[in-house]
C-alpha cells in the first residue's frame, strides 16, 4: 500500500551539528556533511533534531542551520528540518521559518518535559498543521520526552492532511503496527537497529544516526527489503546491528556518533555542554567497534 509521504521513504539521516574549536557552528563543515549524503544517494537529511544537539543551539543558530542545510542541499536531496519545542508558539515560529527557508518537510518532536495530555499533544500538532503547508513528521520518542503519543492520538492526527509521517522511536512493535494498520501515514524507524523489523510490518525507511557514517549500508538494507530480497536485507541487518548496538549504547546520542566521525576524519567531535566527550575506556571500545565493522 502506498503511504502518505512516499517521497520520504528510504534513508533519511539525522545530521549532527558540527562545531569548530571555539564552539561555534561550523557551516562550511555542515555543507560538506550534506554533500557526503548527496553523493551517498541518501533520500533526505534531517538537521537540528536530537542528533543535531538542537536543545543547545540558540534560536538564531537553529534557524541558520536550517537555512544553510537547505542552501547546501540545493534541491539535490530533501530536507526535513527539526522544528519541535515544548512551547507550541516556539514550534510554530520554527516551523514557519522552515517553510520560508525552503525545507521540504518538518520533523516535530513531541513537547518534552511539560508532559501534556493526549488532547494537548493533539492540539499542539493541529496548530502546526494548520499554520503551514509542509508535510509534518510526528516524532514520538517517549524515552526523551517523558510522554508517549498514544496510537489513538496519532490515528486522530492522521485526519489532518499534512500530518504525513511518524518517526517511530517507542520501541513498541504493537504501537507501530496499530498506526500502520489504521492509517496511511508513512512510518519511519527512529531506531537504527529496528529498521528491518519495522519495515517487515510496513514501515517505509529510517531516520538514521549511523547513516552519518555508513549511509550506503543502510540504503543497501532498505533497497534489498523493498525488492523482496529478504536474505540480503537480513545480511545487512546482521552487519549493521553490532555497530548500532555497540556504538550508540556507549553514551547518549550524539556523543558516540560525533566521536566516531572524529575518528573517521569527518568532524571535530566537539559537543556543547551538558554533552561531554567519551571517556578513554569508551573511546577504546568505540575504536574496537569501528575496526570490527571495517571502518578503521
Amino acid at each position: 500500500m502506498a503511504t502518505r509521504a512516499e517521497a520520504f521513504a528510504g534513508l533519511s539521516v539525522a545530521l549532527i551539528t558540527p562545531f569548530d574549536e571555539q564552539g561555534r557552528v561550523d557551516f562550511e563543515r555542515l555543507g560538506q556533511l550534506v554533500q557526503f549524503q548527496v553523493e551517498a544517494g541518501t533520500r533526505c537529511v534531517c538537521p537540528v533534531g536530537t542528533t543535531g544537539e538542537s536543545p543547545t543551539l540558540t534560536h538564531e543558530e537553529h534557524e541558520q542551520v536550517i537555512a544553510e542545510t537547505v542552501k547546501a542541499a540545493a534541491g539535490r536531496i530533501k530536507v526535513m528540518a527539526g522544528t519541535g519545542s515544548n512551547s507550541t508558539d516556539e514550534a510554530l515560529r520554527l516551523t514557519r521559518f522552515a517553510q520560508k527557508a525552503g525545507a521540504d518537510a518538518v520533523l516535530v518532536v513531541a513537547p518534552y518535559y511539560n508532559k501534556p495530555t493526549q488532547e494537548g499533544l493533539y492540539q499542539h500538532y493541529k496548530a502546526l498543521a494548520e499554520a503551514v503547508d509542509l508535510p509534518i513528521c510526528v516524532y514520538n520518542i517517549p524515552g526523551r520526552t517523558g510522554r508517549n503519543i498514544e496510537p489513538e492520538t496519532i490515528i486522530r492526527l492522521a485526519q489532518l492532511p499534512n500530518i504525513a509521517m511518524v518517526k517511530e522511536a517507542t520501541g513498541s512493535m504493537d504501537q507501530a503496527s496499530q498506526i500502520i494498520c489504521e492509517t496511511d501515514l508513512t512510518v519511519l524507524s527512529g531506531d537504527d537497529s529496528l529498521t528491518l523489523p519495522l519495515m517487515a510490518i510496513g514501515a517505509r525507511g529510517v531516520i538514521s544516526v549511523v547513516g552519518n557514517i555508513v549511509p550506503q549500508d543502510m540504503i543497501a538494507l532498505i533497497e534489498a527489503f523493498d525488492r523482496g530480497d529478504l536474505a540480503e536485507a537480513q545480511k545487512w541487518h546482521r552487519k549493521l546491528f553490532p555497530l548500532c548496538r555497540d556504538m550508540l549504547s556507549l553514551a547518549t546520542n550524539p556523543i558516540p556518533i560525533k566521536a566516531a566521525m572524529r575518528m573517521l576524519g569527518r568532524d571535530t567531535g566537539h559537543l556543547r555542554l551538558p554533552m561531554t566527550p567519551l571517556n578513554p575506556e569508551q573511546e577504546k571500545r568505540l575504536r574496537e567497534t569501528l575496526v570490527a565493522y571495517g571502518l578503521l
